[in-house]
Formats: structure tokens, sequence, C-alpha cells
């Protein structure tokens, strides 16, 4: 019975957000992103690679893919702050990526 719950919540998350496809509409997502525009204002800073394999299974290197169902998770951008479940700032780097301390969200891309 606790593995079967278990399984039905893993289910429910979305997975590593190592490739991302951008949906058009808010309700296609599994994420609602907002881009802001310095590091210390977001929670996620996100490097984005050339290629996919350079993103498997990292939340804060991410690459685009072309058609929804290569992606590991699919986002909108939101007009808005607060229409966002999660800020995210785009580097230059790879070793500035990274979470920016404690977000809801943190647990839930791995």
């Amino acid at each position: 019975m606790r593995t079967a719950l278990m399984l039905m919540a893993a289910s429910c998350l979305p997975a590593a957000a190592g490739s991302v496809y951008v949906t058009d509409y808010e309700y296609q997502a599994d994420l609602s992103v907002f881009v802001v525009d310095y590091e210390y204002q977001a929670d996620l800073c996100v490097y984005v690679c050339d290629y996919g394999y350079q993103a498997d299974d990292s939340d804060s290197v991410w690459f685009f893919e072309d058609y929804e169902y290569q992606a590991d998770v699919s986002i909108f951008y939101a007009d808005y702050e607060y229409q966002a479940d999660l800020l995210i700032c785009f580097v230059d780097y790879e070793y500035q990526s990274g979470w920016q301390g404690g977000h809801p969200w943190q647990e839930r891309l791995h």
C-alpha cells in the first residue's frame, strides 16, 4: 500500500528539468516561470546548453527541445512575477547556475 502511494505521488511530479519545452499556454505547462534581471532576484539561476546530453538530470542546466514529447518538463513564461511558480535568471556560465536558496520546487524537480 505504501509503495503504491509513493508511486502515485512520484508520477504527479515533473522529471528533472534538463530538457525543457516552452508552451504557448499556461494550462499546458508543468511549471510557470518568470525571468528576472538579476541573480539575487531568482529562485533558480539557469544555464542554457547547446546539446541535450549536457543537461541530463540537471535542474539548473537546460536544453530547449523543439517538441513537447522530447522534454522532461514543459514551462510557460508568465507575464508578471506574481503569476509564476518559479523565478529564474539566465546566466552566461554553467558554474553560475543553481538554486539560490530553499524553494518548494527544489525538491520537486529532482
